[in-house]
């Protein structure tokens, strides 16, 4: 299997999770039959836990295939949530630095401010599906016609002002609910997640946000930034990741993006 390959894995049985559903509720009704409501009622709750904690989890498994580390040297910078006025800035910073990103998208961003995607892709980074309209607030409960929407048409954004269709795609937030893999299969999208976070979408002071983040920088780092966010410091921490990676002799590279 080729390192492309690897990396690149599509949902292949989106729908495994309803068997397990289904096996799990019926062990509950044994029990409780069997052993009462006081064996019964706590492995209701477990059961309810075990799939709705794995939602919240950005690295988790439970519903779709997820790359949080890459192999070899290189790190992935990843920027969410753009376009954005600081999409120019940034790129000026990451010529300087010689690094490369791949910025994860919002489609209806992107359709508003196409020549920023292009920009980007002229500049030699990468792009990212991250939803069409990016719902922080209740994208972990989209039931499967909304999330389809959300994941399809971002790609279909993206792919009209690109040319070529993502290959990428990250959830937001990192939430991850039971209808993601189905869009994902249906659209050859790829999860990625991460290993390097310093919270840095919301108020922040940048010199935390950096340290968390250079606490977790190693060859294989998948680094997750942001845009556009309202305090203004996007650009500032970038700039201070790039020098921590310089500093270190950690490449920022792309994986690769054909099969």
């Amino acid at each position: 299997m080729t390192a492309t390959g690897t990396l690149h894995r599509t949902p292949i049985h989106p729908w495994r999770w309803i068997s397990w559903l289904l096996l799990s509720q019926a062990l509950v009704a044994l029990a409780w039959w069997w052993l009462g409501w006081k064996a019964g009622l706590p492995l209701l709750l477990a059961s309810h836990a075990l799939f709705v904690v794995p939602v919240f989890l950005p690295n988790s498994r439970f519903y779709a295939p997820v790359l949080s580390r890459l192999p070899g040297p290189a790190v992935w910078l990843t920027i969410d949530d753009g376009p954005s006025d600081d999409t120019l800035a940034i790129l000026d910073l990451l010529d300087r630095y010689d690094a490369r990103a791949t910025f994860f998208m919002v489609g209806g961003r992107a359709a508003a401010r196409p020549d920023l995607v292009r920009e980007v892709l002229r500049r030699g980074h990468g792009l990212g599906n991250h939803s069409q309209s990016h719902p922080q607030a209740w994208f972990w409960r989209l039931g499967p016609r909304r999330m389809a929407d959300e994941i399809g048409h971002c790609q279909q954004a993206l792919s009209a002002i690109a040319g070529t269709p993502p290959r990428w795609y990250r959830s937001v937030v990192g939430m991850t609910n039971p209808f993601v893999a189905a869009a994902l299969r249906r659209h050859g999208l790829a999860r990625v997640g991460w290993s390097a976070r310093g919270f840095d979408g919301v108020d922040c002071q940048p010199d935390a946000v950096v340290a968390r983040i250079a606490r977790d920088l190693a060859p294989g780092a998948i680094v997750l930034l942001h845009e556009g966010a309202a305090h203004g410091h996007n650009p500032a921490i970038i700039e201070s990741v790039l020098r921590q990676l310089q500093a270190r002799g950690l490449p920022a590279r792309l994986p690769p993006e054909t099969a």
